[in-house]
C-alpha cells in the first residue's frame, strides 16, 4: 500500500501539470497552428531529456519508439489541439474521462491486468464527478470534434499501455525522450504542408512554451511513465482524472468564481474513484501479507 501511494503521488504530477496546460495555453499560445503547436511542444522537450539522458535507442526500440511517439504525443497532441478548437472544454474533458476504462481494457487485453471491482467502482464514479464538475453544454457538439477526441483517447490509452507492455531496460527519461523526438519529428512534414510558414512567437509565447515543453510535457510524461511501470493501466488512468480537476481548479481561482454544489459532489466523486484505486480486495492483501511470511 505504500509502494502504491508513493508511485500514485509521483503519477499524480502529470494530471495537474496537463491541468495547468489548459490555462497557458489558452492564455498564452498562439492560435490556429495545432500542428506546429504540437511540434514546438514536442520537440524540445524530448531534446532537452535526451540531454540529459544521453541514451540512444537501440534495437527494436528504434521502431517501438516511432509508433509510441505518434499516439503518445505527435497524433495525440495535434488531436487534442483540434477538439479543444471544435468542442466545449467540458465536452471534451467529459469524453476524454473515459481514459479509466479504456486503458483498463486495454490492460486488460494486452497486459492480462484484469481490472478489480474495487477499480471499475472507482472509474465509474470518477467519469460521473467529472461530468458533475464540468457540467454540459447545451450547444450543438461538433461530431469532428468529437471523433477528435475519440482517436485522442483510443490512441493514448493504446500507446500507454503498449509502454507498459514494451518495458524498456532504459529509464522512463531516456524513452520519453526518444517518444517526444520522433512525435514532433513526424508532425513537421504536415506541418510545413498543412500551415505553411510557423507562427511568429512573441516573448509571451515564448514563455507559455518554456513552461509547457519543461513542466506539462517533459515532466508530467516522464512522471507518467514511472507510474505505467509500477502500476496497474486502470489505477494509473483514474489518477489522470486530475488532469480536468485542476483545469477547474485554476478557472476558477482565476476567475474569482466559487463551486457549486454540484461541482463539490462532482469533485468529491473524482477523488473517492482514485482513492478506491488505491485499495486491494482482502483476498490481495492477504496474498501479499502470505509473500512477505
Amino acid at each position: 500500500m505504500e509502494d502504491t501511494a508513493r508511485w500514485s503521488l509521483v503519477t499524480a504530477i502529470a494530471p495537474i501539470a496537463w491541468g495547468t496546460n489548459y490555462f497557458v495555453t489558452h492564455e498564452w499560445l498562439p492560435t490556429g497552428h495545432p500542428l506546429y503547436g504540437a511540434v514546438f511542444r514536442a520537440l524540445p522537450a524530448g531534446l532537452a531529456l535526451q540531454a540529459i539522458a544521453r541514451r540512444r535507442p537501440h534495437g527494436p526500440w528504434w521502431w517501438r519508439s516511432l509508433i509510441l511517439g505518434v499516439c503518445n504525443m505527435g497524433a495525440f497532441f495535434a488531436l487534442i489541439y483540434l477538439a479543444a478548437q471544435l468542442l466545449p472544454v467540458s465536452v471534451a474533458s467529459t469524453i476524454m474521462s473515459a481514459a479509466p476504462l479504456t486503458m483498463a481494457l486495454f490492460g486488460w487485453a494486452l497486459l492480462a491486468e484484469r481490472p478489480t471491482t474495487l477499480v471499475l467502482t472507482g472509474a465509474a464514479a470518477g467519469i460521473a464527478g467529472v461530468c458533475l464538475l464540468l457540467g454540459t453544454s447545451g450547444t450543438a457538439v461538433d461530431l469532428k470534434g468529437v471523433a477528435a477526441s475519440v482517436a485522442a483517447l483510443t490512441m493514448s490509452s493504446f500507446g500507454y499501455v503498449f509502454t507498459k507492455k514494451w518495458r524498456s531496460p532504459e529509464s522512463p527519461l531516456a524513452t520519453t525522450a526518444w517518444q517526444l523526438i520522433a512525435g514532433g519529428l513526424v508532425l513537421i512534414p504536415f506541418a510545413i504542408t498543412l500551415e505553411g510558414s510557423p507562427p511568429v512567437l512573441d516573448g509571451r509565447a515564448l514563455l507559455g512554451f518554456l513552461y509547457v515543453d519543461l513542466v506539462a510535457t517533459a515532466l508530467a510524461f516522464t512522471a507518467w511513465f514511472t507510474g505505467l511501470r509500477h502500476l496497474p493501466a486502470a489505477t494509473v488512468g483514474l489518477i489522470g482524472l486530475l488532469n480536468p480537476v485542476t483545469g477547474v481548479l485554476l478557472g476558477l481561482l482565476f476567475s474569482g468564481e466559487t463551486l457549486s454544489g454540484e461541482q463539490l459532489a462532482g469533485l468529491g466523486l473524482v477523488l473517492s474513484g482514485i482513492t478506491l484505486s488505491q485499495l486491494r480486495a482482502p483476498s490481495q492483501r492477504a496474498l501479499s501479507g502470505h509473500r512477505r511470511h
